[in-house]
């Protein structure tokens, strides 16, 4: 199948135009090498859990680490019911390991733990058992609220003395905001009721939008794939008009491509834009 610019979920190379993670998170290999638990947080839809999927599939090829991106999503709908949000959060993870990581780096069989305890116990065992150190970047972490989000941050930060023989050797937590910023109700100004839930961060990183030069880049990739070329000028007007936003890139090119200019013969113009 051709791949074609993506405006729905994660990238992924076999089947989307997309620009190589590295150069847009430069640091994420080194602060994993420090052992380091960290923060990425950025707006919606500029890449990030593209990123960090890429990046973690890149971490276990390389044979040295087991790494992982799972989400935290499916808590969000159990915020009234910590003990549910639990159970739910470690039943998508294991969904996620199946799909990520080979059988010989899966986890053992979660361990029985009291509610406010499973996310650090799923963690400490599956460190303890797994072959190589573990990296696990957690998605979408700010979809958690009230006393579930103070929950797994006090567990997160309760196991990172254990680690790398008893939890994660790297760790990080992704979403809209820097954890300095994590409100207890959605939309108000009260922080959260605790003392530093995560203070064990060693850096919070985000994602800039597209420079002029990589929307050309993402552009040129429709071009070797189809011989349909997007002029200079067509592609300064789209960074003019998206700002470099990932989505807004994307979701432009795509229509163009798709809709208005769909003989890949025709150059694309500013006008087309």
């Amino acid at each position: 199948m051709a791949r074609f610019f993506n405006v729905s979920g994660r990238c992924r190379p076999d089947d989307h135009y997309m620009l190589p993670p590295g150069p847009r998170l430069p640091m994420v290999k080194d602060l994993v090498d420090r052992k380091a638990y960290f923060v990425l947080h950025a707006p919606r839809q500029v890449g990030k859990s593209t990123t960090l999927y890429t990046v973690a599939r890149e971490l276990t090829r390389e044979g040295r680490y087991a790494a992982i991106l799972v989400s935290m999503e499916v808590g969000a709908g159990r915020a009234s019911d910590p003990d549910a949000a639990e159970l739910a959060l470690l039943s998508d993870w294991r969904a996620d390991i199946r799909d990520q990581l080979p059988v010989e780096l899966q986890p053992p069989p979660w361990p029985r733990a009291p509610s406010g305890q499973r996310i650090g116990a799923a963690l400490e065992a599956w460190s303890r058992a797994c072959p190589r150190p573990l990296v696990v970047f957690l998605d979408e972490i700010d979809s958690l609220k009230d006393e579930m989000l103070i929950s797994v941050l006090r567990q997160l930060r309760s196991g990172f003395g254990r680690r790398p023989e008893g939890f994660p050797w790297s760790l990080a937590l992704c979403g809209m905001r820097d954890v300095r910023d994590y409100k207890v109700k959605s939309g108000g100004s009260e922080r959260l009721t605790t003392a530093s839930p995560f203070n064990i961060k060693d850096d919070s990183l985000t994602l800039q939008n597209f420079t002029l030069a990589e929307v050309g880049t993402l552009y040129q990739q429709h071009t070797a794939d189809t011989g349909q070329v997007f002029l200079p000028e067509a592609v300064s007007r789209a960074f003019e008009l998206t700002s470099g936003q990932p989505w807004l890139v994307n979701a432009l090119a795509r229509q163009i491509t798709q809709v208005a200019v769909r003989d890949r013969q025709t150059s694309i113009v500013a006008t087309d834009v």
